[in-house]
């Protein structure tokens, strides 16, 4: 029978329907979709084969579990997406606090009220689920409920009556799904009110006890520096969360460039087209992996996801403002372009002591530098041992090293023109084609740019300034940051010039 046909209790008892706990519900549903091979979690990235599996585990075997891992890794989101388990629209007794089911109530008003002619109501998937941040400042009230005098006063009933109990959030959520983030900010004495409603389904209100059936799905999210900074879980209460799963940050930078590809706002086309290069995303997200291993960032703290999607949307939005400036209908980001995220990357990392005396700003240039760095290795010849050159009376000798470079490699001639004394500025507000001809100045940077990434034509330029930075990033030229441009020149003539200015003060 179609729930439009079902209007009373009555219907639904002649319809066949019975009473199903949430979770054989969601076991239930997670079955089909596992034979259907759809996947569970749309959107959510690089847990197929961890944690993705571990929470179907504890779904089939009808568990209540927490998520546990540092922030940014998309926790709260997978508990969001839960939902989709639920079937699209469950009986309730109409007016109910806790969405009762016709066939099963447990409020007393309704197994006092409820008879075949009683009419019925829908509730859908979403209204299912609740969610409440756990704070310091949360009360057994706000979880569990309390008495309301006033209804009290107004049906003229006793404070110990069960009816004029205002239920919390946890009861109201029966039959649903219910998320706790950051469990371990919750007070003792609240958590020992979870205790009671998981284990044993008793409620204590103003000392009155009330015995509840909730059938409620309880999950959890907790970061490990939480238990240590700000409180803990209490032994009994973590003895009843079934299952313990881990989350992780992207472990692959394919991952990791699909979730920011997913989540960041970089196709606007209002002001300018804004053409991401490969290469630039590379660069963005390797900034991730940097800062995940940077001895001046605290790692206990973690360094969220949302910060490459931060980071790539302030380079997006500056080749936008320098597009609206030169009146220009299409943009590719540049090198330079990236320091725009600096802001991004400041905001998103928690420094250690050593990382608080080099100042935020500069640490977050150093992590930028870092991921040009790596990127630069991936795609270009060693920068001091590019071309193997015998030397003489050693057999068999080849290559050079840092402190003793080869007598010629693939740079030379880049190198050469800088040590002429030769230089080059950089902006993020020149145009185009003023950015194309002052990297075109410099020989052989093109064919280095070329022959190693091979990019489309209007590539070329962040091609050949990539290659600029990278030999910066590996101490073979100067770059000097400018009030509103870069300039990149000889890294001797930098030293003996700061040497010199030195001596005069």
């Amino acid at each position: 029978m179609a729930p439009s046909a079902i209007k009373t209790v009555g219907d639904l008892q002649a319809s066949g329907a019975r009473v199903v706990s949430v979770k054989e519900e969601m076991r239930r549903n997670l079955i089909k979709l596992l034979k259907e091979e759809k996947p569970l979690f749309p959107g959510i990235i690089g847990y197929e084969r961890t944690v993705v599996p571990a929470i179907q585990n504890a779904l089939l075997a009808k568990h209540d579990f927490i998520l546990l891992g540092l922030r940014g890794q998309g926790k709260s989101r997978i508990l969001r997406a839960l939902s989709g388990l639920l079937d699209e629209q469950v009986p309730v007794v109409p007016g109910c606090e806790i969405n009762d089911h016709p066939l099963a109530p447990i409020c007393k008003r309704c197994r006092r009220t409820v008879n075949d002619q009683t009419a019925i109501g829908w509730l859908s998937r979403g209204d299912r689920y609740r969610e409440k941040l756990a704070t310091p400042d949360v009360t057994m009230a706000d979880l569990i409920g309390d008495i309301d005098p006033i209804k009290a006063a107004n049906e003229r009933r006793s404070l110990s009556d069960e009816e004029v109990i205002h239920y919390g959030i946890l009861p109201r959520t029966h039959r649903g799904i219910f998320a706790i983030n950051e469990l371990p900010d919750l007070q003792t004495r609240i958590q020992v009110g979870l205790l009671n409603i998981m284990e044993e389904r008793d409620v204590q209100i103003r000392g009155f006890p009330i015995r509840l059936a909730l059938d409620v799905c309880i999950v959890y999210t907790a970061n490990p520096e939480d238990y240590t900074n700000r409180g803990s879980i209490i032994t009994p209460l973590k003895d009843r969360i079934d299952s313990q799963i881990l989350t992780h940050y992207p472990t692959s930078l394919e991952d990791a460039m699909s979730i920011t590809l997913q989540e960041a706002w970089v196709k606007r086309g209002d002001i300018a087209e804004v053409r991401v290069p490969r290469l630039v995303s590379e660069i963005v997200e390797e900034i991730g992996f940097q800062a995940r291993k940077s001895e001046f960032v605290d790692q206990n703290s973690g360094v969220s996801a949302r910060m490459s999607i931060s980071a790539m949307e302030n380079v997006v939005s500056n080749c936008e403002r320098r597009a609206l400036k030169l009146d220009e209908t299409r943009s590719v980001p540049r090198i330079c372009d990236l320091y725009a995220a600096v802001p991004a990357i400041a905001g998103k990392i928690e420094l250690v002591y050593e990382g608080e005396r080099e100042g935020v700003v500069a640490v977050a240039r150093r992590i930028l530098g870092q991921a040009v760095q790596a990127a630069f290795k991936r795609y270009f010849p060693d920068a001091y041992a590019s071309k193997p050159v015998k030397q003489k009376g050693v057999k068999g000798a080849t290559g050079g090293s840092k402190d003793a470079p080869l007598d010629e490699t693939a740079y030379k001639p880049v190198l050469d023109w800088f040590a002429k004394g030769n230089r080059i500025e950089i902006t993020d507000a020149m145009s185009s084609a003023d950015y194309a001809r002052a990297l075109e100045q410099v020989p052989g940077l093109k064919g280095i740019a070329e022959q190693n990434l091979k990019p489309q034509a209007e590539q070329l330029p962040l091609a050949m300034e990539f290659v600029l930075e990278g030999l910066h990033q590996n101490s073979l030229i100067a770059r000097e940051d400018l009030d509103a441009a870069v300039s990149y020149k000889d890294m001797l003539k930098t030293m003996f010039e700061s040497m010199g200015s030195s001596r005069e003060e």
